[in-house]
């Protein structure tokens, strides 16, 4: 019957290896209707039926999903065919080139590095992962740099055209060390290989800015623990000093009415010998401890 037959059929490889095809139901399909998919990735090969369908809610088969794709540069061979009521419905035919479906990953391992200097950042990434493509020119790349601050804020600003970039690196010279940013990065074919020309997944955003821009950061954090040690050691060495002047003992006068002998002055020397050494053992001991 005119109408059985599927539509709006479509195919979409996703993660180097991995294929959906999906569609719908024909417009007058009842909810016994049931369809099956047939492929072939390459001519010379057996044609083989979903083994993964998605369902509707009616249990009809409305999809599917493949593993351990390779894309080759051939067409692939599509058939969706059904019945109901025990009779077959029209069947839907279609070959595709596998490249042109793919939705390319996220470029890999973006990183940035800015400068307090130069006032800048250069950013690296590397290709997306596929299954068939090698060259590091077969793709073009969209950057998208935007202010975090701004963001935050919903700051409306003159939208600035896409970066359109045909290398691995990119030098942001807008940069403002006051300022946080992230970037995403996306790919496509560069009209060099088998890549497909629409715009594959966006990296996840990498933030960068103020916090990169360590130099005077790690200045601050040596300096700040030498200043204390130095207050602390100048602290001890003056309440040392004012403990020791204030705790010195005042000698006793003399008896006038005594004559002192040779024997007083030998003890009073021995007795003076002493008390400076045990000072000066005091004193090493007290800086010891400051430092």
């Amino acid at each position: 019957m005119n109408g059985t037959a599927i539509a709006n059929f479509s195919c979409v490889i996703f993660n180097v290896s991995f294929m959906n095809c999906t569609w719908h139901v024909g417009r007058t399909a009842t909810e016994d209707t049931q369809y099956f998919l047939y492929w072939r990735p390459l001519e010379n090969e057996d044609i083989t039926e979903c083994q993964n369908y998605i369902k509707d809610t009616y249990g009809r088969h409305i999809g599917c999903q493949f593993q351990n794709v390779t894309i080759e540069n051939n067409n692939a061979y599509f058939l969706v065919n059904g019945s109901r009521n025990g009779r077959s419905v029209q069947s839907y035919e279609k070959k595709i080139l596998l490249y042109k479906i793919e939705k390319l990953t996220p470029p890999l391992n973006v990183t940035v590095n800015c400068t307090e200097a130069s006032h800048g950042c250069t950013i690296w990434w590397q290709p997306p992962r596929t299954s068939h493509v090698k060259m590091r020119s077969c793709f073009k790349y969209q950057i998208v740099i935007e202010n975090k601050a701004d963001a935050e804020k919903n700051t409306k600003t003159t939208p600035k055209p896409p970066l359109i970039i045909e290398s691995n690196s990119y030098l942001y010279e807008s940069f403002s060390s006051g300022k946080r940013y992230s970037v995403k990065i996306r790919a496509t074919d560069a009209d060099l290989c088998l890549v497909s020309s629409n715009w594959g997944e966006w990296s996840t955003p990498v933030e960068f800015g103020t916090q990169q821009l360590t130099s005077t950061s790690s200045y601050m954090l040596f300096l700040i623990p030498s200043l204390a040690a130095g207050l602390t050691f100048f602290l001890c060495m003056t309440v040392r000093a004012y403990l020791k002047k204030t705790s010195a003992i005042v000698p006793q006068p003399r008896d006038p009415f005594r004559e002192p002998s040779p024997m007083d002055f030998q003890t009073e020397y021995m007795t003076l010998l002493k008390k400076q050494e045990t000072e000066e053992v005091t004193d090493i001991e007290e800086v010891m401890k400051c430092k």
